[in-house]
């Protein structure tokens, strides 16, 4: 059995914010295995925005690219509330706005259970 195996996220909940479908399905499934309470996935970032805003969130999954769109505002929404999250995206680090460099960043395609082990506030 590995790490990422036994990790228990019963009680969380978690948004998820990922505009691609099957990468979306697998990382809520993965999520609700562990029990968590997923909320999303959100594809989009008017959506997204607003459920960090206003949603009860322990943790986050943001994707960078949404529909064309940088979800940046999403991790400005998370971080004025000190709701911890990681970028889960295709862009390298040199996108990442300073405010935001400290902030760990999975480059897709990226082992589920690897990130699962390492997301934050967990």
């Amino acid at each position: 059995m590995n790490g990422a195996e036994t990790i228990t996220l019963s009680g969380k909940r978690v948004l998820v914010v990922e505009d691609e479908y099957y990468l979306a399905d697998d990382l809520v499934r993965a999520l609700r295995a562990r029990g968590a309470d997923v909320v999303g996935p959100v594809p989009g970032l008017a959506r997204a925005v607003y459920a960090a805003r206003s949603e009860a969130i322990d943790f986050a999954v943001i994707d960078l690219n949404l529909k064309g769109d940088h979800g940046f505002p999403v991790a400005d929404a998370l971080a004025d509330r000190q709701v911890p999250f990681v970028f889960a995206t295709g862009y390298d680090e040199t996108v990442i706005p300073d405010r935001h460099r400290d902030v760990k960043r999975w480059e897709k395609p990226f082992d589920m259970d690897a990130l699962l082990a390492d997301l934050p506030g967990r």
